[in-house]
């Protein structure tokens, strides 16, 4: 997977002179504690030296990333244009500072440990949402992946107001399905009305995803970065609590949700999938860096993803042939993966089993309807166990 690099956010713009604000003054004498210069802190205390309070933290002003590196290594010179600071404490005008882009607090390991990633950028201190909040509604998104426009499905509950962190849910349809029909099907927008939380709906091209081997020709195609820059940019852009960004997708779909979980682990704290199988481990493998919640619905007269696994195509390409692991394999490999103990509890009345001993506590849970084809998991109970699995530090 290509990785989103931390200088395509730079814009080296020429600077105006900024002014410090009076909450915030520069003391070039007083190395504060934690940090010499208590770069990238809230400005609740004096900035230390060579820095003042600019966009709401301290740090400076800069016109390159060469002005930054005796902050901190690889601090960049970022554009305010759109800072998620703006509009806070201290003089934010145009130009550009030096800072810090993140989509994982592990992205701030060179800041030092009591750093972490906040809206888009690596911060000390309180959480601090966006200056300006998303409208509620329906509103379709555009990003640029390698020099191609990828659009998703943004719906912003009308409670939102931008003051307070939510959850983030990314929501992936069926191979050969349009996004709208995922919107429609999976119940999780009226869901986010009741519950308070954003969900986001990718459009993959051509209504297919590129997970490796399948399910496009042009494996070119970078769904995974394409996955990367749009919690991102919402990070930046909306009020995101960073432990609580889920992943879910529907059969072909559940391919993303799966594999955006197994290589990307720091970013989502819990997923759910319907109608979809982990690929055998000669295929693809799952090595998520961390324990991560899982629950999976499988209908078990399913012809398109067998119950039992095995060999099978998506709808309209048969020149692809998988070969997947199965509903209860897995179930099995992703209690491995999380290390759980024990046995899975009896199906409930809802057809689910479930590891309830897993490491940090993490949960995997299988929930099986009789006779069913591809089953669509139903929404309130996926979002009980997304809602309780944020991601554990």
């Amino acid at each position: 997977m290509k990785s989103i690099k931390k200088g395509t956010r730079n814009l080296l713009v020429l600077l105006s002179v900024l002014v410090a604000s009076s909450g915030c003054k520069s003391h070039d004498n007083e190395p504060q504690a934690g940090s010499e210069t208590n770069f990238l802190q809230r400005c609740d205390a004096p900035c230390g030296k060579g820095t003042s309070c600019l966009c709401g933290v301290c740090t400076r002003a800069c016109t390159g990333a060469a002005d930054c590196s005796e902050l901190a290594q690889d601090a960049q010179c970022i554009s305010v244009y759109g800072h998620p600071d703006a509009g806070a404490s201290g003089t934010c005008q145009q130009g550009a500072t030096c800072d810090f882009s993140c989509i994982r607090t592990s992205d701030c390991g060179a800041l030092g440990s009591d750093y972490r990633c906040d809206a888009g950028y690596c911060r000390k201190g309180d959480l601090l949402c966006p200056a300006v909040a998303l409208p509620p509604g329906d509103l379709q998104r555009d990003i640029v992946i390698d020099g191609t426009t990828r659009t998703y499905l943004l719906h912003v509950p009308p409670g939102y107001t931008g003051n307070a962190p939510v959850p983030l849910v990314v929501d992936f349809h069926p191979i050969g399905l349009p996004v709208a029909w995922e919107v429609a099907a999976s119940g999780f927008k009226a869901l986010s009305d009741r519950e308070g939380f954003i969900v986001a709906f990718p459009q993959g091209i051509d209504n297919n995803w590129n997970v490796g081997p399948c399910c496009t020709t042009d494996t070119t195609i970078d769904d995974f970065g394409f996955v990367e820059a749009l919690v991102r940019q919402l990070s930046v852009e909306a009020c995101i609590d960073p432990q609580r960004i889920h992943t879910m997708g529907d059969s072909g779909g559940g391919f993303m949700a799966y594999y955006s979980a197994c290589k990307h682990a720091e970013v989502f704290a819990s997923i759910a999938v319907s109608s979809m199988d982990l690929f055998a481990d000669s295929v693809l493998t799952c090595e998520p860096s961390r324990p991560v919640t899982e629950i999976s619905f499988r209908g078990t007269a399913d012809t398109v993803v067998p119950y039992a696994g095995g060999t099978s195509s998506p709808p309209g390409h048969p020149e692809f042939s998988l070969q997947l692991l199965g509903a209860v394999g897995t179930f099995q490999k992703w209690a491995a993966i999380d290390q759980c103990t024990g046995s899975a509890s009896p199906q409930d009345s809802n057809g689910c089993s479930t590891y309830e001993s897993c490491q940090n506590g993490t949960k995997v849970t299988l929930c099986s309807a009789q006779g069913a084809g591809q089953y669509i998991g139903d929404a309130n109970l996926t979002w009980s166990v997304l809602k309780a699995h944020p991601m554990q530090q």
